[in-house]
């Protein structure tokens, strides 16, 4: 027996607000346990001073040693060149002491960095990536001439966590102490040069327009905070000339730019096995095309500050919406780029953006517009998604059984949609009649999210059918609660 739904495909139960959440069951028809997504995690390397080998062990201590030396020595002050390491003044007895070291110093030189560093930087840049930091340098010269050094919040030599970040700037330089050491000595100088301090305390009101086109929101499977880099709102001339049409404003950009890093990273955990690295989610859709000089030249200072102050950062690079020229250029430098650098980079077409994002991001963290179910209304990001496979030219049928009379809604969406769904209440009593809460349609690719509410008055099951007759699998996503009825 059937009938149909006397109300609308929605109905909802005014008296919502006064009612309870209760437990209930759920069955899925074949296959019986919902499939997990693959991940394909990727591995980021341990921060605990116990997991590194031998040969980085003793490179950390023989940087710790070199920072040491430098804090006795009041190396770190404001006063000294980025391009140059001046030695401090010594007694006429030590000059010559004092000369060797500076030579050693001066012999430092970051050309050592193999193709594949530059590449990777250059990758990084061109998306305009946003790692940030938190910092506030202080020299503090007590009676024993010692220097007192913050990066990113953090006191160097202080507690554990300056493992954390040493350990950054020795990855960047492929555990070549003396390298690393130089790189830690100049983005310490850039940051007092550069006011970080002072930046990260500004008002930028006038640059909030940005707010779309750069933007954290929530984090990914690992837990890593993701950041998101829409370039395509660059395309709307008014934000673009507002951005990039002068020098001065390509200046201001790139301090709110720099701002947006130094908070974000503020939040990051520099413990040994904490979160320290971010997920870039790189949309390219309709972004401006290389002609742009004016975004090209705030790309190439960009880079120049991020390969040099801000390393080992991100934990993987995800670019969606990716047009066919620039997968054809990614192949074209791929074989120049080390095993290391390739595995954090990862290209999806349009039509592969979502699967991908799903990898890397549940599906309720993943924002509507991307093929997930984040948005506001009746679901927080916290009500887990529940993802199935529906295979090709089938169905797949899920039920949701109610033992009590309640207020059921729930959410659907299936990755591409082309595809049926219907939505009906079975009763358990078998006098009872079948409701069609939705009758089957087809769902078209610009659909997002098919939400359905329905008052029950009896036990039963609500069962929702996905029809898919393309011949590609399909990715199902749903969720759903209860409410009971206080009436």
């Amino acid at each position: 027996k059937k009938k149909m739904a006397e109300t609308a495909p929605e109905v909802v139960n005014t008296d919502v607000s006064s009612q309870a959440e209760t437990p209930m069951a759920i069955k899925e028809t074949e296959p019986s346990q919902a499939e997990m997504p693959d991940t394909d995690a990727f591995i980021v390397e341990s921060n605990n001073v116990s997991d590194l080998t031998e040969s980085e062990n003793q490179a950390l201590k023989e940087l710790k040693q070199l920072i040491q030396h430098a804090l006795n020595n009041g190396d770190f002050a404001p006063h000294q060149s980025l391009a140059k390491q001046e030695p401090l003044e010594q007694p006429d007895n030590a000059e010559e002491e004092t000369m060797s070291e500076t030579k050693e110093v001066e012999s430092m030189d970051l050309a050592e960095d193999d193709g594949a560093k530059t590449v990777e930087a250059i990758e990084e840049t061109i998306v305009a990536i946003s790692f940030s930091a938190e910092t506030s340098t202080k020299a503090e010269i007590d009676g024993s001439c010692k220097e007192q050094v913050f990066i990113w919040g953090i006191p160097l030599l202080q507690d554990e966590r300056s493992n954390v970040v040493l350990l950054k700037f020795l990855r960047a330089r492929d555990f070549k102490v003396k390298d690393a050491f130089t790189m830690l000595k100049n983005t310490i100088q850039w940051r007092k040069e550069f006011g970080i301090e002072e930046l990260y305390e500004q008002n930028l009101d006038d640059m909030e327009g940005l707010g779309k086109a750069v933007f954290m929101h929530g984090c990914s499977r690992e837990g890593h905070p993701v950041c998101y880099n829409v370039y395509g709102q660059f395309k709307e001339k008014e934000l673009y000339h507002k951005t990039f049409s002068d020098e001065d404003k390509r200046e201001r950009f790139l301090k709110w730019r720099i701002q947006f890093l130094e908070r974000s990273i503020r939040k990051l955990d520099f413990c040994p096995g904490g979160i320290s690295t971010i997920v870039q989610v790189n949309d390219l859709k309709d972004s401006p095309g290389p002609g742009k000089w004016e975004l090209r030249q705030a790309t190439k200072q960009a880079l120049h500050l991020l390969q040099d102050n801000y390393p080992e950062f991100v934990a993987k690079q995800v670019f969606i919406n990716v047009p066919w020229w620039y997968l054809a250029v990614n192949r074209m430098i791929s074989p120049f780029l080390s095993q290391r650098t390739k595995s954090k980079f990862v290209f999806a077409s349009p039509s592969k953006s979502t699967e991908t994002l799903l990898k890397y991001k549940a599906a309720e963290k993943i924002p509507v517009r991307y093929g997930g179910v984040c948005k506001d209304g009746e679901f927080s990001s916290e009500e887990a998604i529940t993802e199935l496979v529906v295979m090709p030219s089938a169905k797949r049928t899920v039920e949701f059984a109610v033992p009590e009379a309640c207020v059921m809604k729930w959410e659907v969406r299936v990755v591409g949609w082309e595809v049926s769904y219907g939505a009906e209440f079975v009763p358990d009593d078998k006098d009872g009649y079948t409701v069609i809460i939705q009758k089957a349609k087809k769902i078209t690719p610009k659909e997002e999210i098919v939400s359905n509410s329905f008052k029950l008055s009896e036990p039963g099951k609500i069962v929702f059918t996905i029809d898919n007759p393309t011949p590609r699998k399909k990715k199902l996503l749903y969720r759903y609660k209860t409410k009971a009825c206080l009436d």
